[in-house]
């Protein structure tokens, strides 16, 4: 049996999609705008898109971390979705706006674990998935409450 954990949080932003997809793909702004990022590295020339990759280094839980990302959906202004494989689990988050009247969004961020491979994991495993869930969830609400703060805080 394969062990996925998915976690999702969504949040109103008081701006277009276009504003917020403007902001959510400014990587060289990302440590600007994310508290939780502490450096980004792009690795990839041109404008953001299928193929776009960077390594992005954040601080969780008192320790760093960095972690190369690669966009292997991208459908502006609505959503994009990025992978990453670290420490024998494969990462795929994806980020989607919806519009809300004409000057506000929802932004909606799904974050997905699955072990590589598609393996299964054994009790060890599926504790840490339950205990790293919550820690996610907080990450995740973080980073959308500074997305709406730096947007919103722009008009």
């Amino acid at each position: 049996m394969t062990t996925t954990t998915t976690v999702v949080v969504e949040r109103r932003v008081a701006a277009s999609p276009g504003r917020v997809w403007e902001s959510i793909t400014d990587l060289p702004d990302m440590p600007r705008v994310l508290s939780g990022v502490q450096r980004v590295e792009v690795l990839t020339e041109g404008g953001f898109g299928v193929g776009t990759r960077w390594r992005e280094t954040r601080r969780m839980m008192g320790k760093e971390a960095t972690e190369e990302m690669t966009v292997t959906e991208c459908e502006p202004p609505d959503r994009y979705v990025t992978v990453a494989d670290s420490h024998g689990m494969h990462y795929a988050s994806e980020l989607s706006l919806r519009a809300e009247g004409p000057d506000a969004s929802v932004l909606r961020m799904a974050f997905s674990a699955t072990p590589a491979g598609g393996r299964g994991t054994g009790l060890a495993g599926r504790l840490l998935a339950r205990f790293g869930a919550r820690a996610v969830s907080r990450a995740l609400t973080k980073d959308l409450e500074d997305i709406a703060r730096a947007v919103e805080s722009r008009y």
